[in-house]
């Protein structure tokens, strides 16, 4: 098994209105590197995701993707900003310090994808 490598994972996002999710992740400061068959590849800095045109409601709403970041409190002051909320007429919680060591809020995309973004914090003791 030494010999099998991997280079990364990455999830298949279900789009209900295929233009409308990617210009919700562009406004959301991600970048569409590539467009084509139905599957978008999108990046911010080195995580990414595939974007598809591919829509089941429940796969959908109930899928939860989960970002890591180093500073949850400026991602959140970024999507503030970025008016996505409004937009989109989005869902999103503000920052929660959870038992499992990290400060995080949620942000349902205009499909119903729960996105989860987070940061790690020291555990208590």
């Amino acid at each position: 098994m030494s010999n099998l490598k991997t280079v990364e994972i990455k999830a298949f996002v279900p789009a209900k209105d295929y233009a409308l999710s990617q210009a919700f992740y562009r406004d959301l400061g991600f970048t569409m590197a590539s467009d084509g068959g139905g599957v978008s590849y999108f990046h911010h800095g080195s995580v990414s995701f595939l974007l598809c045109d591919f829509y089941v409601q429940a796969l959908a709403e109930n899928l939860s993707m989960h970002l890591l970041v180093e500073d949850v409190h400026a991602w959140w002051a970024q999507v503030q900003a970025s008016g996505v909320v409004e937009r989109y007429d989005l869902r999103i919680t503000p920052p929660v310090e959870q038992p499992w060591a990290m400060i995080d809020f949620t942000l349902t995309d205009p499909a119903g994808v729960c996105w989860r973004i987070a940061q790690n914090i020291p555990r208590k003791a």
